[in-house]
């Protein structure tokens, strides 16, 4: 009989199980899940996710869906969550990226989310770097750190977009309204093609700017049709 490979969950280990026996009930609690397209999520093998963020909230949430995909997600993080008390041994203790920002060690972990992938994991990315100041929760500027994985990696790149978790916590106004419960979606779109773009040099800004804009144009395609709503006819701001 062929093996079914597809029914495996891949294995996290200790941190990863703690996570979730902390995350899932957290975000089962507060919300509803609604999941289109989460069958385009490889169950096995390499891939970036590229994701727009709206709350602080994210990660836990988008881990959540990740993992109920049988997948072990790899974020990029703000090095300074290792010293949280509870967060902290989580998010280091589960392979996690951390990221030293304005620091000589920033690049460090570019490299690790390379690593990671070339292992066969899957990263998860925000290309905004930071939640959006968009009072509308439409995504804006976006570095191009996620442009440089995509093309120096040959592995699927999957826009995901992810609504409803700012209306629990948004971290600008400090507002956390758990209840009445909430429905978070998350819409998973087709890989992206980005073999045009892969020959010649990868590093080129101009390369990195369009590949960027292509990622959020279609990041942010999937969360008007979330929201019903058509995105604002001005184009998110430029890649930085």
């Amino acid at each position: 009989m062929e093996e079914e490979i597809v029914a495996r969950r891949e294995k996290g280990g200790f941190w990863v199980g703690l996570a979730a026996v902390l995350f899932y009930p957290l975000t089962a609690i507060v919300a509803r899940r609604v999941y289109v397209g989460a069958e385009k999520i490889p169950r096995q093998g390499p891939a970036l996710l590229v994701m727009n963020h709206i709350s602080h909230l994210d990660p836990a949430v988008d881990a959540v869906f990740v993992h109920r995909q049988k997948r072990v997600p790899r974020f990029l993080y703000k090095e300074s969550l290792n010293r949280a008390p509870i967060l902290g041994p989580i998010v280091s203790g589960s392979g996690q990226i951390p990221v030293s920002r304005g620091s000589t060690a920033a690049g460090d972990s570019l490299k690790a989310a390379h690593q990671a992938l070339q292992d066969g994991k899957i990263v998860v990315i925000y290309p905004e770097g930071t939640i959006t100041r968009d009072p509308a929760g439409w995504p804006k500027e976006s570095f191009t750190g996620a442009a440089r994985l995509a093309l120096q990696n040959d592995v699927p790149i999957i826009p995901v977009a992810r609504w409803g978790t700012s209306q629990i916590f948004d971290g600008y106004a400090k507002k956390f309204t758990p209840f009445p419960r909430k429905t978070i979606t998350h819409s998973v779109g087709d890989p992206l093609d980005l073999s045009a773009y892969r020959g010649g040099n990868t590093r080129s800004a101009s390369k990195l700017r369009e590949v960027t804009k292509i990622m959020m144009d279609d990041v942010t395609r999937l969360l008007g049709e979330i929201r019903h709503e058509e995105p604002p006819s001005a184009k998110p701001g430029d890649p930085v």
